[in-house]
């Protein structure tokens, strides 16, 4: 068997798996001991959603999928290859960018893929696999006509790439764009199985390769010194998928070291630097490490997330402001803008919380995860439109925008449109002899390999409970993992309505191991309850929760006419629909705060008084927010 069909049989084997975390383990190069994944995710193909508002998310995400024309994306990919475009390119980032000169043309195409084989993953949708595999045919065509496996988007070809590999000056971020289409043509072999995907991912592969070669190790480093996504993680991956050692080399070449070295010695150089230039080389980092073993990449990415999600972020778990991390002790003052907490950044910073679940199951990083998916990842996405944010504001009175169906095309999204199609992949885990619930939403789960299927039926967080059947083709022994949030004081597990336990420990996993057969139910009660939490180093600001919600007050919808949130130019934040809009301070403590909230009947909704001028404002969950201008963080005047 000649390499190319040893690596297409080794692809199809692991179609629809999770890389890293759903393949076999393969040598790695280094003679080093390596980690073994204490837990594994499921394949996504094995969770399918249930009626909640996650389903809901995917599908107008689905609809939005399908309205975009892959002619269109593939454009200026045909153009560089010397092809005739069978179809006019689209705005915003992808022609356009009047307003800045970026040069990420051609990373819509990326992101595209990932949603789609993900979409097909998540759904079984053939439409979505056919998709895919048009888009990579398309693909195919253009690094044929290259013959020197390059394929590229830009509106000057490769030069940027070229001046970036020697040296010079360049525009843009091409080695970030071009990150989104070596991650697509992945996810649509791993998720699609699209055998051709491979083809064209290692010949884009073997470019690299054979580009970067040359370059001493000093000059791989500043060339590294720009955006460059997550090179170093895709790299690792192609490298789990055909087993060629230059890959792997490749991958620790792509890790920058200027953010290595200081954060494996735990120091936080972070002040000033880009989030989401980071955020990607840190997963590269958490996944090299699960390769090569070597301590270096996981204390990086473990004080990397230690000090980013417990020093520098908001209470949605978003972080950074214009883009960029700033001194902890500066949240103040940041406060008032409308660049806050980018999409992106919670896109990718969950994308590292689970890799470093699966490595060390710690109930920190899935109280994380439940956070940032419900406040930063469901809230992003216009529930009229199906169009999503790139900043989510912290400024008193502002709103969310949103991009444009054809005509924005910003970083955002593209993580965007991967998100709302992933969401089955982070509730369940397991090893050889346990399951683990990490996430309440509304999913059945298929384990194959058990011959199990476990429906978990809930309206959480409306309600404060979760029911989980099983389903068995034969009994079989196994322990229940179910993790006590940390923001539940007290959690109760029923197992076929008998109380079974109850636990105190929260911010933990309660485990209940016993024979289990088809029917045996457990149902999950999780009280939830309002609590204040402050803005990092500044006391006298906070904001309400309720469990893991974020609640925001309700300001009005002056000055925003239907579809005014809905902007090309995500740089104009800040300076559209910024009308005055007055924010009253709580007079008195964070304590009278929490306890002035009173429930309206409506789930989630409350009203609170207390306010300067006698004021009395509606608050209602940031997720469940659009088309409405909102205040998150509240001053408490008097606390003192």
């Amino acid at each position: 068997m000649d390499r190319r069909e040893a690596l297409k049989t080794f692809g199809a084997a692991t179609a629809g798996a999770w890389l890293g975390s759903q393949l076999t383990a393969l040598p790695a190069v280094a003679a080093v001991s390596k980690p073994r994944a204490a837990l594994q995710p499921f394949p996504l193909s094995a969770v399918r959603l249930l009626d909640s508002d996650f389903s809901a998310a995917q599908a107008r995400n689905a609809r939005y999928l399908l309205a975009l024309d892959p002619d269109r994306l593939l454009h200026n990919f045909r153009v560089n290859a010397g092809l005739k475009p069978k179809a006019p390119v689209y705005g915003g980032w992808e022609s356009v960018e009047p307003w800045i000169d970026i040069r990420c043309h051609g990373h819509t195409l990326g992101h595209y893929l990932s949603a789609c084989a993900m979409h097909y993953a998540a759904t079984g949708d053939d439409v979505f696999k056919e998709r895919v595999a048009y888009a990579v045919s398309e693909l195919a065509a253009c690094q044929a006509a290259s013959k020197n496996g390059l394929v590229c988007a830009f509106p000057d070809g490769p030069e940027q790439l070229e001046r970036s590999l020697r040296g010079e000056d360049f525009v843009g971020v091409p080695w970030y764009t071009m990150h989104k289409i070596y991650a697509g043509l992945r996810d649509a072999h791993t998720f699609a199985g699209n055998e051709q995907a491979l083809d064209v991912l290692v010949g884009l592969s073997d470019w690299a390769w054979n580009a970067t070669r040359p370059l001493s190790d000093a000059a791989m480093q500043k060339l590294l010194d720009r955006e460059h996504g997550g090179m170093n993680e895709i790299l690792a991956d192609v490298y789990t998928l055909t087993n060629d050692g230059r890959y792997l080399h490749l991958a620790e070449r792509f890790s920058h070291r200027a953010l290595l070295d200081p954060l494996a010695a735990g120091r936080d150089v972070l002040d000033g630097l880009h989030s989401n230039t980071q955020i990607p080389k840190v997963i590269g980092f958490a996944r090299l490490y699960e390769l090569t073993g070597k301590p270096e990449y996981d204390k990086a990415a473990r004080f990397f997330w230690d000090r980013v999600v417990n020093a520098r972020s908001f209470v949605t778990g978003g972080n950074g402001e214009g883009e960029h991390f700033f001194p902890p002790h500066e949240f103040v003052q940041r406060l008032s803008s409308a660049k806050t907490m980018e999409t992106c950044c919670t896109h990718n910073l969950l994308k590292l919380t689970r890799k470093l679940f699966t490595l060390e199951p710690n109930a920190r990083y899935a109280d994380y995860y439940e956070r940032a998916l419900f406040n930063g990842i469901l809230a992003s996405q216009d529930p009229d439109s199906g169009m999503v944010t790139y900043f989510q504001a912290t400024r008193p009175g502002y709103v969310k925008l949103y991009c444009t169906p054809f005509d924005s095309f910003w970083c955002c999204t593209g993580s965007g449109i991967e998100n709302h199609t992933k969401y089955g992949d982070s509730i369940y885990f397991h090893d050889d002899e346990s399951l683990a619930v990490n996430l309440f939403i509304a999913s059945r789960l298929e384990w194959r390999e058990r011959g199990l299927t476990l429906t978990q039926a809930t309206r959480f967080p409306y309600e404060e409970r979760s029911r989980l059947t099983f389903e068995l083709t034969s009994p079989t022994s196994l322990a229940l993992r179910i993790r006590h949030p940390a923001w539940c004081r007290e959690l109760t597990v029923m197992v076929n309505g008998r109380r079974h336990l109850v636990s105190k420990q929260a911010g933990s996993f309660v485990t209940i191991e016993r024979r289990w057969r088809s029917g045996d139910t457990v149902e999950v009660q999780l009280p939830m309850h309002l609590h204040a939490e402050p803005l990092p180093n500044a006391p006298t600001f906070v904001a309400a929760l309720y469990g893991p919600i974020v609640l925001v007050g309700r300001m009005g919808r002056h000055g925003i006419t239907p579809g005014a949130d809905l902007i090309v130019n995500e740089r104009l934040s800040g300076t559209m629909l910024n009308d005055p809009t007055p924010v009253p301070a709580f007079v008195g403590t964070a304590e009278s705060f929490i306890s002035s909230f009173v429930g309206t009947g409506e789930p989630l909704h409350f009203v609170v008084r207390g306010f300067e001028q006698n004021r009395e404002i509606q608050f209602m969950p940031y997720f469940a927010l659009h088309h409405e201008r909102y205040n998150m963080y509240w001053r408490l005047q008097g606390s003192s």
